[in-house]
């Protein structure tokens, strides 16, 4: 699976994008922003105001309770503004 980062999350990561392999037991949006913020101290501060993060999975913006199950490609991205 594709993850791809906009905005300060790409910012504070230092990179736009990565591939994955979450474990079985990652089922959710939810569940995969956890598992992305366990795995290093940049990416557990990136990741700790988990309700500012917005979420498209295959380019269809979603939940956090949204199932990855087969996703191809998801992005995570703080609050749009229109204009």
């Amino acid at each position: 699976m594709k993850i791809l980062y906009f905005a300060w999350l790409r910012e504070r990561l230092n990179r736009g994008e990565e591939e994955v392999s979450p474990p079985a037991e990652i089922q959710t949006v939810g569940d995969l922003i956890t598992w992305l913020g366990s795995r290093d101290e940049a990416a557990e501060l990136a990741f700790e105001k988990r309700s500012l993060i917005r979420a498209a999975v295959d380019t269809k913006i979603v939940p956090h309770t949204a199932s990855i199950v087969g996703a191809k490609i998801v992005a995570l991205f703080p609050p749009m503004t229109g204009g």
